[in-house]
Parts: C-alpha cells; sequence; structure tokens
C-alpha cells in the first residue's frame, strides 16, 4: 500500500473506514492489472455499482471523476467497479468478496494490505462495454421554467420542450 495516497484519499474523504479501504485497493489492484495511473483526461475510466464511501479512494487515486466524464455510476448497491484503460482496451471489474468478520480497524487494514488481492476481490471481465467519451451537448430552454438544459435532457411535450423536471413522468407499471 502506498502510505501517501491512502493519506490523501483520507484527507480527501473526510475520515479512513474500510469502505475508502476498498476503493483504494481496487484502483491499486487496477493500476497494476492494466497498467494504468492517474488519468489526467478520460483514457482512465471507471464505472461504479456504488454510491459509497469506495468511489473517493477511486477518485483519488486513479483521477476519475464525473466532471471529467470519466467516472460513471451503474448503482446496483454493490462494492463494484469496472475499469477500462482507453489507450489499449484492457478492462477488468473488481466485486468485493464476502470477508470474515472483523472489527473496523482490523478490517481496514486487512483489505489495504492483504498481499493475495484475490482473497478481497473477485477479478471479472464485464459484461458491458466501454462507454463513449463524455459529449459536450448544446444548452436548451425548458418552455415551461426557464432553465438551460443539455439538449440531450429535452422531452417535447404537447409541442413544448420540456426538461426532465417538467415534462410528465410516462410509466406504466414497468
Amino acid at each position: 500500500m502506498n502510505e501517501k495516497l491512502w493519506e490523501k484519499s483520507v484527507e480527501f474523504h473526510g475520515h479512513h473506514c474500510p469502505g475508502l479501504a476498498i476503493g483504494v485497493r481496487a484502483s491499486e489492484e487496477a493500476i497494476k492489472a492494466l497498467k494504468i495511473e492517474f488519468s489526467e483526461d478520460e483514457d482512465v475510466v471507471c464505472i461504479t455499482e456504488n454510491d459509497a464511501c469506495g468511489v473517493d479512494g477511486v477518485q483519488v487515486i486513479l483521477g476519475c471523476s464525473v466532471g471529467k466524464g470519466n467516472l460513471l455510476f451503474r448503482n446496483r448497491g454493490k462494492q463494484a467497479f469496472t475499469f477500462f484503460n482507453r489507450k489499449t482496451g484492457e478492462q477488468l471489474r473488481l466485486v468485493l468478496k464476502s470477508l470474515p468478520e472483523m472489527e473496523r480497524d482490523e478490517m481496514e487494514a486487512y483489505i489495504l494490505n492483504e498481499p493475495d488481492a484475490k482473497r478481497i476481490f473477485d477479478f471479472k471481465t464485464p459484461d458491458y462495454e466501454l462507454p463513449e467519451r463524455a459529449r459536450i451537448f448544446q444548452s436548451v430552454v425548458c418552455e415551461v421554467c426557464g432553465e438551460k438544459t443539455a439538449e440531450h435532457m429535452i422531452r417535447l411535450e404537447n409541442g413544448k420542450k420540456c426538461c426532465l423536471d417538467c415534462a410528465s413522468p410516462y410509466t406504466r407499471g414497468f
């Protein structure tokens, strides 16, 4: 474990915890497996299946962020992270295994320091493709509330351009 990166992650997250350790360790394993490093642009992509503490570790260690367009949420409530290397096309999905019962600090240390990462994560191939690069969309004014929104988030309703907040939902029970 890289102590400086762990301390930087703790500073960013606000405290140390096993959840943060999961994201830090997943990022470290992705670095080794995919031969990646901190992403200044979109060459490294992470799709996280949770919105928990570990995501902060991914942001600090790999430079993935929502604003940059290389941190995407596919929230399934799973401690799972998929990493893509755009330069090589390599990909890896890491899924946290059921770990033995431990005290909080012991669990954190185990996740960060266990030499065999396969005791912590299942190493899998994702069942989805690398997403396209982030696009820049034109802004369109909602004809109901008057606020600007990205054109791909506009709906036509009764001949008016409506943002998602103003458009009537259309569901049929599914």
